[in-house]
């Protein structure tokens, strides 16, 4: 159902090698891992877009239980979020754009123009399972590239806290999507 996530999945766990082929096509090596800015701004992305379903969500449910966890999710990411700027402002790095934070932004623009069509239960359906789906995607960018490929430590550090959070984010969404039915 969420093929587009797996999409982004997969460009977050092998980030710009379209690029790497393109100006070296001859090229065997795997793709380069992120540079530090390029990961901080994927992982900046992936909370803001969290914060912008989390505000759509709060505009359309009524339902109780996904207000409280959309309300988390903006609470949560937001929070993190004010982390990962305090720390580039000290580090003084601009995070960059990346194809990898072009793709969530691209996707997630797309999964909320599919929800807004929705209304009801089948918006906190909807809405829900895209929220386990987005973390669980997430969650293996973090562990499987972002986090390996951090150089600095206080950047490593925050997304393994981050990690930690998004876990726990995504438990509940996958306990709430067994309610939500």
């Amino acid at each position: 159902m969420f093929k587009c996530l797996l999409v982004v999945g997969a460009l977050a766990l092998a980030p710009l090698s379209a690029a790497q082929a393109q100006s070296h096509p001859q090229a065997s090596a795997p793709a380069a891992q992120p540079s530090d800015p390029q990961i901080a701004h994927i992982a900046y992305t992936a909370g803001q877009l969290d914060i912008e379903a989390a505000d759509q969500a709060l505009a359309k449910s009524t339902n109780a239980e996904v207000r409280a966890f959309a309300e988390t999710m903006k609470r949560d990411h937001a929070a993190v979020n004010e982390q990962a700027l305090a720390l580039v402002k000290k580090l003084n790095v601009t995070p960059e754009a990346n194809a990898t934070s072009t793709a969530l932004t691209e996707t997630a623009a797309r999964e909320r123009e599919r929800l807004s069509g929705l209304s009801g239960m089948a918006f906190d359906r909807a809405y829900i399972d895209n929220e386990v789906s987005f973390h669980r995607t997430v969650n293996e960018a973090l562990r499987g590239t972002l986090i390996p490929g951090a150089r600095n430590a206080e950047l490593k550090a925050l997304l393994e806290r981050g990690l930690a959070l998004f876990q726990e984010h995504q438990a509940h969404a996958e306990q709430l999507a067994r309610h939500v039915r």
